[in-house]
């Protein structure tokens, strides 16, 4: 069930005819995935292929598209090179938002991390060149600007890498990159900033920060805040991100592979996110402090110039008003 008063994805972010392109998502299933589906298939594309192996995505996330003729589901891993070809065939654009994300998971398990999103991301991009898929966008991360203590962070400024999950998405769009100067492989890297919205999985042990919040004020616990909560991000709400990659995907030109942050270019601390969150609910569980966490960084806030000249990205959601989104869904939804 939506808010009333916010339904998402009602401005188009294409003036394309969709009904005649194939798109494929990986991680469709997921949180970002999911929502990348529900654009898709509300503005018409001709065919939606997931393909997902449900480690951490969820079916669930996908039933109200199942009877959609347009939708397929593959339950699969993109850490096999023939799934990845199979997914492939017969698709004009892959979105590839399938990854093990969490640098405290990366910390505990490298050895996965490492497999699933490079590997897994190497396999994909194989099968994109050999089955000549028009473009890929495929989900960077804010991770790579590392130990860059600069604010905001601009594209081709990076620090070194704090964990190994930053490490897999730098190697990314290194990969990337040197596909497109290789073969041509047309792609495109969205470096995201904490991202949040509906369909984001609460109960996860690496779960992000916001359901975690949102989860705390509407069953009255006290949460645990990382640090003293003076650390800042530039929270991101999911329209937005769906906004950056449709833009990303349907662009027209043959441009060289470029990466782009993608943000609201706001930043608020966890202190400030965690009294917006109570305000908005109406009460008041209080919260500990736990450790920092390794690997984080203290603050982060992104320049969005380069998508906002190249693409016309325009971001709707503000931090507040996709909080109210958020909380709304989840209250409607517990």
């Amino acid at each position: 069930m939506e808010d009333s008063n916010y339904q998402l994805y009602t401005t188009p972010y294409h003036h394309q005819d969709l009904s005649k392109s194939s798109f494929l998502i990986t991680g469709g299933a997921g949180f970002i995935g999911s929502n990348l589906v529900k654009y898709l298939l509300k503005y018409g594309a001709g065919q939606v292929r997931v393909l997902d192996n449900l480690s951490t995505g969820f079916r669930k996330n996908l039933e109200e598209f199942e009877s959609n003729p347009a939708f397929e589901f593959i339950n699969g891993d993109i850490r096999d090179p023939a799934t990845c070809m199979s997914a492939c065939k017969g698709i004009d654009y892959v979105t590839h938002q399938a990854a093990l994300g969490s640098v405290p998971r990366s910390i505990k398990d490298p050895l996965t991390t490492s497999q699933v999103n490079i590997e897994g991301f190497l396999n994909l991009l194989m099968a994109v060149k050999e089955q000549q898929v028009k473009r890929m966008v495929y989900a960077a991360s804010s991770s790579t600007y590392g130990d860059s203590k600069e604010l905001p962070k601009t594209e081709e400024r990076i620090g070194a890498p704090l964990s190994p999950y930053a490490v897999t998405k730098l190697v990314n769009e290194l990969y990337a990159d040197v596909f497109r100067k290789t073969y041509g492989t047309d792609s495109v890297g969205l470096r995201y900033f904490n991202v949040f919205g509906p369909n984001q999985d609460p109960g996860g042990a690496y779960a992000a920060v916001i359901p975690l919040l949102m989860k705390a004020v509407l069953t009255g616990a006290a949460p645990v805040i990382n640090g003293d909560g003076s650390q800042t991000r530039d929270f991101t709400f999911i329209e937005n991100v769906v906004q950056a990659n449709i833009k990303a995907l349907l662009f027209t030109g043959n441009v060289p592979h470029t990466i782009y942050n993608v943000a609201y270019s706001e930043r608020i601390s966890l202190n400030e996110l965690w009294a917006l969150i109570k305000k908005l609910h109406g009460t008041d569980p209080g919260q500990t402090y736990g450790p920092s966490r390794a690997g984080d960084i203290h603050d982060s806030l992104a320049n969005i110039n380069r998508i906002k000249e190249d693409l016309g990205y325009a971001p709707l959601y503000n931090v507040q008003k996709g909080l109210e989104y958020t909380l709304n869904w989840m209250r409607n939804k517990s």
